[in-house]
């Protein structure tokens, strides 16, 4: 899984960030100062995002430094839109640059080729990975893993794809029409009790880790879906 750095000193845009960045397969880690990014930027660091008018050192001072301690992508996001500014930026050493208020899948479409172009250029490149995250739960699709608040947790293969369904799109209900189709291949195998059952027991496990949260909803008369905070 990829890790991106965010830079950003205001706590709404950065939870915002971290939300949008996660819900798509991203690791992240926040720092909401130049002086904190500096601190986190290790090895482990895939691409940076940061913001420029940052208390402390400003994005422009850190830029150089950042690339020193790594040398991955840097996109600059930012209210400042002029010409001249940009050049300077790159020339400082990002890779990129979005004008807030940025289209949240332009953002997401430049992150994906800048780390394409990256992996493209070194030859330890990561393999690709489809991981799945939700909240606490992430799911390792390459390895067939499951992971929660650290934890790993052991699902059996109908379970582990029935999860992976759900989390692949988050926001949508499926039908139990639906998800016998994609999961078991057959819309009339099993019966409504082969999904409930397969569905309380991801359930069981996943509060095991977490008794206080529901992570899949029923939708009474429809299917299910994952439940957001």
């Amino acid at each position: 899984m990829y890790k991106i750095l965010i830079i950003e000193d205001d706590n709404d845009i950065n939870n915002m960030l971290k939300k949008l960045l996660r819900s798509n397969g991203y690791d992240t880690v926040s720092a909401f100062s130049g002086t904190e990014a500096l601190l986190l930027c290790n090895d482990s660091i895939d691409l940076i995002l940061m913001d420029l008018m940052l208390p402390g050192k400003s994005g422009e001072e850190i830029i150089g430094e950042l690339k020193e301690k790594k040398n991955v992508p840097v996109i600059v996001a930012s209210a400042i839109s002029s010409t001249d500014k940009k050049v300077d930026l790159f020339a400082l050493g990002a890779s990129d640059y979005v004008t807030k208020p940025f289209d949240n899948s332009e953002l997401l479409a430049r992150i994906k080729v800048r780390l394409a172009e990256a992996a493209g250029n070194s030859s330890a490149g990561k393999p690709k990975r489809e991981n799945l995250c939700f909240d606490d739960i992430e799911i390792d699709t390459y390895e067939h893993r499951v992971y929660m608040k650290g934890s790993e947790i052991e699902l059996s293969a109908q379970e582990f794809k029935l999860l992976q369904t759900l989390m692949e799109n988050p926001g949508r209900t499926y039908t139990k029409s639906m998800l016998f189709d994609l999961v078991w291949n057959d819309e009339n195998v099993g019966d409504d009790n082969t999904l409930n059952v397969h569905i309380s027991k991801i359930r069981k496990k996943l509060k095991a880790i977490d008794p206080d949260r529901e992570y899949i909803e029923t939708v009474w008369g429809v299917g299910y879906r994952m439940c957001r905070k």
